[in-house]
């Protein structure tokens, strides 16, 4: 890479502070410079033409009209070669494989470091797949899994976060749902694994590897 030749970035972002952070943190570097800034993937698309076409795309997944994933397969048919990261407050696998699918080359959660995401950038670009601690765990498992689990991807969601001792609060929280409906899958679970404890059910997911 040289030192004299910056790299384009976009970002789209509807929250309006947190677009403004990521364009200070890429514009405070030698390499990169914003050469968008977006609050909707509809906005994005107009912009993209052959004259501005972004190296990577640092991409929200919960924008208002399309999301982030429908963004990314509608990108990726104007400009291939434009990596995407997407940079998101969600870190269930659904959201995770759906924005893989689609075409995305990295998942980070909008808790890491500006540092970081630098690195991450630099990572892309050099041909990796950028990918939270927690995010890389979450696809490693996911290969390991008995293919004949019983259990829906969200209620697999739920066990794992009790199995890591959060509460049914807690659990609700991460998901954005509420305690009932988390007691709603926690009852579904237990009649498909034939459980009637907590602790038990974690046990037979753990044996079985559902989780």
């Amino acid at each position: 890479m040289q030192n004299n030749i910056e790299i384009g970035i976009t970002i789209v972002e509807d929250n309006k502070y947190m677009r403004a952070s990521l364009v200070d943190y890429i514009s405070n570097t030698n390499e990169f410079s914003v050469i968008g800034a977006y609050a909707s993937c509809e906005e994005m698309l107009e912009n993209i033409n052959k004259n501005n076409k972004p190296r990577v795309v640092l991409m929200d997944i919960d924008l208002e009209g399309m999301s982030g994933i429908e963004g990314v397969s509608k990108l990726k048919l104007i400009s291939p070669k434009t990596d995407v990261i997407m940079v998101t407050v969600f870190e269930n696998s659904d959201s995770v494989f759906n924005a893989l699918k689609a075409g995305a080359t990295g998942y980070l959660t909008k808790t890491i470091d500006s540092d970081y995401l630098i690195l991450a950038i630099k990572e892309c670009i050099s041909g990796g797949a950028p990918m939270s601690m927690k995010i890389a765990r979450m696809v490693t498992s996911s290969f390991n899994r008995n293919p004949k689990n019983p259990l829906s991807e969200r209620e697999i969601e739920i066990l794992s976060a009790l199995a890591q001792g959060k509460s049914y609060k807690g659990v609700s929280e991460v998901f954005f749902i509420s305690v009932d409906t988390v007691k709603y899958h926690i009852k579904s679970i237990y009649s498909k694994l034939q459980a009637n404890s907590k602790q038990e059910a974690i046990d037979k997911a753990r044996s079985e590897k559902y989780i």
